[in-house]
């Protein structure tokens, strides 16, 4: 049985990938009694009086909304949010496995920004947190831009963040194998979506200067045509010579490749125009823009991929279980910069400098020091940005 025949029979066999377990005993009628009627109406009305008491008398403080509409689900695109339903578990799952924090699927029948963002405000309060997943680009930005606005609560889009932080956790790393700095290497990324306008935006937070985003149509340029607002905007705090061209253009003496992008778009001659020691992670699922073993052939000093078969597996449960563990622990309003960027130098600082090697830049998704020190450092990030309110 292949590994897609033996997916599909596990899902069949567990109906189901999570489910609710009551934390309370109940056995005797003072067991009923004090969980429910009447017992319950005194937590009731202390909350009804100071409302931050959910926290303490509610599972509140542990709770997350996974949240979709099913537009852009992993490499499968906009399936609908029913069949994105598996993926959702999926990721609930992943919550409790790797931080114990209890996640609940919610799916939206919407592709309007408005309604989504009304449906999340409306439901928004029996969380602790809000995970928004597999939302397309443009709108995944404006959902996210609004609901941060709107909610007293973190709100985080995993598929922009959460690749962003793990990608600079990783090139953190990999710079230090090859000797250069954030200050002076020029970056490329392709594919201007959700995931790599994250990524750019992180980057720069690092003191990358010379970063340019790539899509389909070419350089993202102050000119480019038909950029939704987003992508607009990133002309100007990227490419700042305004360079034209393809992907082959953006290259030229570049120093990292990060792909959000397509299989095997980068070739063996884009490389050869890259500066000595090229970095390249090849995100593209489940076929890379380049596959490892060609690149290293190529040169490439340093590649990761997306992929759990190969060494350097840019994976997002590196990053959302401890950022939101960090989060809830102190009660955080919001998850800023100050706490993505603190969650990648978490990440990278597991690997000591003598450990590095090519093959080894990034933790693995199973390494039991991730969650912990994430936690840590998103803790003490949001308690020195007054995010916390405990």
């Amino acid at each position: 049985m292949d590994n897609k025949k033996e997916a599909l029979a596990k899902h069949y066999e567990w109906n189901g990938k999570f489910e609710i377990n009551s934390r309370v005993p109940l056995i005797t009628r003072e067991d009923l009694a004090l969980a429910y009627t009447p017992g319950v109406a005194e937590a009731c009305l202390t909350i009804e009086e100071n409302p931050d008491k959910a926290y303490e008398l509610t599972r509140k403080n542990n709770l997350v909304a996974v949240i979709t509409n099913g537009t852009a689900v992993l490499g499968l695109g906009s399936i609908g949010p029913t069949a994105s339903m598996p993926v959702m578990e999926g990721k609930c799952v992943l919550f409790k496995a790797f931080a114990d924090i209890d996640a609940f699927p919610i799916t939206i029948q919407s592709k309007e920004v408005d309604i989504i963002v009304q449906t999340i405000e409306q439901i928004g309060n029996s969380f602790g947190g809000i995970n928004l997943e597999d939302i397309a680009a443009p709108e995944c930005f404006e959902v996210e831009r609004r609901l941060k606005a709107s909610l007293d609560i973190p709100v985080f889009h995993d598929d922009q963040h959460g690749t962003a932080i793990v990608v600079a956790a990783g090139l953190i790393n990999a710079l230090k194998l090859v000797h250069k700095s954030f200050e002076t290497i020029k970056v490329v990324v392709n594919g201007a979506g959700s995931a790599g306008i994250a990524v750019a935006k992180h980057l720069l937070n690092f003191g990358v200067r010379n970063l340019i985003l790539t899509d389909k149509a070419g350089i993202l340029a102050n000119d480019t045509p038909n950029l939704n607002n987003e992508q607009q905007h990133m002309t100007t705090v990227t490419n700042l010579t305004n360079q034209h061209g393809n992907l082959s253009h953006a290259l030229q003496d570049a120093d990292v490749f990060i792909g959000v992008s397509v299989a095997n778009i980068l070739t063996l001659e884009m490389i050869q125009n890259m500066k000595p020691d090229p970095i390249v992670f090849a995100m593209a699922n489940p076929v890379p823009e380049i596959m490892p073993d060609l690149a290293t052939e190529s040169g490439v000093a340093v590649i990761g991929t997306g992929r759990s078969d190969f060494p350097n597996q840019i994976n997002n449960v590196l990053a959302f279980p401890g950022i939101f563990k960090g989060a809830l622990s102190v009660r955080a309003s919001d998850i800023n910069e100050a706490m993505k960027v603190a969650a990648s130098h978490a990440i990278a600082s597991l690997i000591a400098t003598d450990e590095l090697r090519a093959d080894y830049v990034i933790p693995g998704a199973l390494d039991p020091r991730v969650c912990p020190a994430v936690t840590k450092a998103v803790k003490e990030a949001a308690i020195k940005t007054r995010v916390n309110r405990i």
